[in-house]
């Protein structure tokens, strides 16, 4: 889908659907966790498909089943999708650690349940954070997910942690 489209807190793209227990170590594999950031997007779910990091374009939307991102509490797993352009990761259900770090990185995440069934790899999705609204553009069906709150949203808004500690310190921050 070309014409992604990400305006606020209302975001379009192509689906790229994966099941049930989506590990750190498939998002972050590591053989690859002290290569740079530019190698490790290269490696992102390359065992269960292996064309992912090569074809996702930026705004495209993850969805997947339950216990997404779990495992080791890899930041580079959030990270790595970031980079790849992943405009956001809709699924059932998170790892906590996972949720957080994605938060932190700027990278939107959004609570769904039903959101596994509703997606065939391809399809468009209409996300928006602030009303939890899951949309198939293809087929129409929409779900609601969980809402997001205000700060999670305005530290997503504003490009990640970092982004807001520099805000508020006036400082140059990096990790």
């Amino acid at each position: 889908m070309a014409d992604n489209v990400r305006t606020g807190e209302v975001m379009t793209g192509r689906v790229w659907r994966f099941d049930h227990d989506i590990s750190t170590d498939l998002l972050s594999p590591g053989a690859y966790a002290i290569d740079p950031v530019e190698v490790r997007k290269l490696h992102v779910l390359e065992s269960i498909n292996p064309s992912f990091a090569g074809e996702v374009e930026s705004g495209d939307v993850l969805v997947a089943g339950r216990n997404f991102g779990c495992g080791s509490s890899r930041e580079t797993a959030a990270e790595n999708l970031k980079v790849l352009g992943v405009a956001c990761v809709v699924a059932e259900s998170f790892a906590r650690i996972f949720m957080r770090n994605a938060v932190a990185v700027g990278l939107p995440v959004l609570v769904c349940a039903g959101v596994h069934e509703a997606f065939s790899e391809g399809e468009g999705a209409e996300i928006d954070l602030s009303s939890g609204l899951v949309r198939n553009t293809d087929t129409g069906s929409e779900l609601t997910g969980d809402s997001l709150p205000q700060e999670m949203r305005e530290i997503l808004t504003a490009g990640g942690i970092l982004a807001v500690l520099r805000e508020s310190t006036g400082q140059h921050l990096s990790l």
